[in-house]
This record gives C-alpha cells, structure tokens and sequence, in this order.
C-alpha cells in the first residue's frame, strides 16, 4: 500500500513549477489584487492620495446615490453610448463579415483594411478623429459640409453633437474586431446546412435568416456582452476628445461616462474614497449588465 505523499513533498516535486510562475503571481498579487484591497478600504473613506484616509463608512455610497446629479449624468450618458454604439456597430460588423467572406478578389486585403483600426491605439485615433472633427472650418468633416453647402458643425464644443460624434468614432473603430469574430462565427457553420437549404428551394435571405442569424447566436452573444462592457468602461477617447481646464465630458458634461467621471473625481480632484467607491458601483453595474445579457440572449445552438 503507497504512503501518501506528504504537502511538502508534493511542493517540492513541482518547485521549478512553482519558481517560474512566481513572478506572473507576484505581479499580480502586487498591481491587480493589492490595488483592489485598498481601493475598496478608500471606499469607506474620506482621502485625498496625500494625508492618512479617514473612515466615513457609507458616506460616499450615500452622496453618489442620493446626492451626486453628475453621477446620474454620468450614468445617463453611458447608456446612451452604450445603446448607440453596439446595435448598428454588430449590425455593421454582421454585413461586412458576410460581405467579405463571400468568393470576392481580394477579400483578405479587405479584412486587413477593416481590423487595422483594432489594432491602432485608441489614443492616436482619437487625436484624428479630433482634428476631423474640429469645428468651424477647421475640420475635415466641416470643409465637406461646406462644399455641399451646409453650415458647419461645432462637433466637439456643443452639447448636442458631443455624444453622437464620440459614438460616430467608436462604430467605425470596433467594426473591424467584431467582423473578424462573425468571421470565425460563419466559418463554423456547416456548409451542408446551407446545401440542404438550397435543395428546399431557400431564398439568400430566408437562409440568412433561417441559418445565418440562428447558428451565430453563440457568437453574438459574445459580440454583444463585450460590447457593454467596453462601453462602461469607455474612457480613453472621451478624455482626449473632451478634455479640457475645465475638466472632462465636454460642454455641459453631454459626453461625461462613469469611468471618465471616476477619474475626473480622483485624479483630477483627488476625491480617492469618493473615486474608488465609483469604481465598485461602475463594477456592480457592468456584473449586473453582463448577468442580465446572459440571462436573455444566451441560448444553446445544436447542429
């Protein structure tokens, strides 16, 4: 009969094991674990970055809920962004990835065309699309609108185009990550699916609604939930687009985001417990999101 091995044992057969993920853990434990710790401590304080933190409890739960107009602005606008950016960037994304896996010359240049902006950092385009989107005659945009001989935009400076610009900006970036995903989606699908439908005397969109769109669920639902979680999360370019002495979210706050308003409130205003308990609700809201996506898009495909 075998002894079993002790603990020690056992470590120290797999040691080099151990030792060369070491330093992957301790990366971890430092800036993902630790930094989640102490945030989550700030969030029942009052602190500054600079004098010790000051226990207030649910002060900052409190005064973001019931207190704190811009929070339900922030909140606001997050939605509409989230709204108007993934329906017609799927539906988009959901075209060109057909269009483009169809038996086409040059197809694949096509596909690098339309991934290159995923792959280019979301700083340097939205520096771009700043300068496209500069007002008067200055921008890009505004020159072909005056050329048509309409009046041009303040795209970036009114409270009204803000948002709808940002949003113009975010579809065209992600459309190229998301046909690549539909891509891998439609090259799942069985051909004799499509064969057995041809045989039945199916139209091109009776299959596509009968075949394509049933079979890529899986594929959607992803699509879809990171989707919203990107959109909660958006920052980068309304920072650079919006930014100014003021603060950020443009004119108004009309293009303010959770995110961008937990940053304003922490590093800009040094509120640390007031920032990192927004960061816990904008959290609790994209794990809410992400569990009522589950709840009512998911489903299991079987072919």
């Amino acid at each position: 009969m075998k002894r079993k091995k002790t603990l020690f044992a056992r470590l120290n057969e797999h040691k080099w094991s151990y030792f060369f993920i070491a330093p992957a853990v301790l990366l971890f434990v430092v800036f993902i674990v630790g930094p989640l710790i102490a945030s989550f401590y700030w969030s029942f304080t009052e602190y500054n970055g600079i004098h010790p933190p000051k226990w207030v409890g649910l002060a900052n739960y409190k005064t973001i809920f019931f207190d704190d107009p811009r929070f339900w602005k922030a909140i606001k606008n997050t939605v509409i962004y989230t709204l108007g950016v993934i329906p017609p960037g799927v539906v988009l994304s959901l075209l060109l990835a057909i269009a483009v896996d169809q038996q086409i010359k040059f197809k694949n240049f096509f596909r690098i065309i339309y991934f290159i902006p995923s792959v280019t950092s979301v700083i340097a385009l939205s520096v771009i699309w700043k300068w496209l989107f500069a007002g008067e005659k200055y921008g890009l945009i505004n020159y072909f609108l005056l050329s048509l001989g309409l009046k041009p935009i303040d795209w970036l400076m009114s409270p009204v185009w803000t948002l709808p610009a940002i949003m113009i900006m975010s579809i065209w970036a992600g459309i190229g990550y998301n046909m690549i995903l539909f891509l891998a989606g439609l090259q799942t699908i069985p051909s004799t699916v499509y064969e057995a439908a041809d045989i039945d005397g199916a139209n091109v969109l009776e299959k596509f609604w009968h075949i394509t769109l049933p079979l890529l669920k899986p594929t959607m639902v992803f699509v879809v939930i990171m989707g919203f979680i990107a959109s909660f999360q958006v920052f980068e370019r309304i920072y650079i687009m919006t930014e100014s002495e003021f603060g950020i979210g443009g004119v108004l706050d009309s293009a303010l985001t959770l995110v961008a308003y937990l940053y304003d409130m922490g590093f800009r205003k040094f509120q640390m417990g007031y920032a990192s308990a927004l960061g816990y609700v904008v959290f609790i809201v994209i794990f809410l999101v992400t569990i009522i996506n589950l709840k009512f898009v998911k489903s299991r495909i079987e072919y």
